[in-house]
């Protein structure tokens, strides 16, 4: 589990690198440090940086349509320097792609929160995700943010086998997260789980029991396991009761 979290937190150890070498992160909002001290300065270690991506690209997320009342309705929005011509483009301000003030990740950076309020209001009268619909058309990164019914029943998650559907003799169908591993020649199988004592009789053949032997352990309750039942605290009245130690 901890390698698994650490996997998610690359680019975050390359960020640490990067401040060692230079000693700032330009997209962080610490960087860069205004006059009005807005933001604060850096010290040896990548700050907590709130929304921002990291990674050397801009990112931060988005008011969209309905997010006074629905917690969910923002997108998380990169700025590529790559990309920049057709981002203006998209969110209806070409005139930025040749503007010295927005040209550039270093002119831009400046006054970054300010971009993220003029992309706000381009988003203003839109879903998230109609706003990522339009946005994937001009290859900008992006996503909707997803609460948990929307995770629960996405189509897409679904389709590729990272929320699955398993069956269970006793309690029914449940969903659960599938295999994060998926290859071409290779589907894994999600099962439920197996019932308290379902294998036993199998187990037991397989470690050399006849079927005489297993009835007789059966019998015995030798081999009947029920599953440890919670301690209840004592009674209230015991409990006062009970002398100081």
């Amino acid at each position: 589990m901890q390698e698994a979290c650490l996997d998610l937190c690359r680019v975050k150890l390359r960020d640490q690198q990067r401040l060692e070498r230079v000693g700032y992160l330009e997209e962080y909002p610490q960087y860069p440090i205004r006059k009005d001290g807005r933001y604060g300065t850096f010290t040896d270690v990548v700050p907590r940086g709130g929304n921002a991506g990291g990674g050397g690209q801009p990112g931060w997320i988005l008011k969209c349509k309905g997010w006074e009342t629905d917690p969910n309705s923002y997108i998380y929005f990169t700025i590529q320097d790559t990309n920049w011509v057709r981002t203006a483009q998209a969110i209806g301000k070409p005139e930025w792609a040749e503007d010295p003030a927005y040209a550039t990740p270093e002119a831009r950076q400046p006054h970054i929160f300010d971009i993220f309020a003029e992309i706000e209001k381009w988003l203003a009268d839109k879903t998230k995700y109609e706003a990522v619909s339009i946005l994937r058309k001009f290859e900008i990164p992006c996503a909707p943010v997803l609460n948990m019914k929307e995770i629960e029943n996405d189509p897409d998650l679904r389709a590729n086998g990272t929320i699955v559907e398993v069956p269970h003799k006793v309690r029914g169908s449940y969903l659960t997260i599938g295999s994060v591993m998926k290859f071409s020649d290779f589907t894994p199988e999600i099962t439920g789980s197996p019932l308290l004592g379902e294998h036993t009789d199998e187990v037991l053949a397989s470690l050399g029991y006849g079927p005489e032997q297993i009835a007789k352990l059966h019998a015995a309750k030798a081999v009947d396991v029920a599953p440890p039942r919670a301690k209840q605290a004592p009674p209230a009245k015991a409990r006062a009761a009970a002398p100081a130690k």
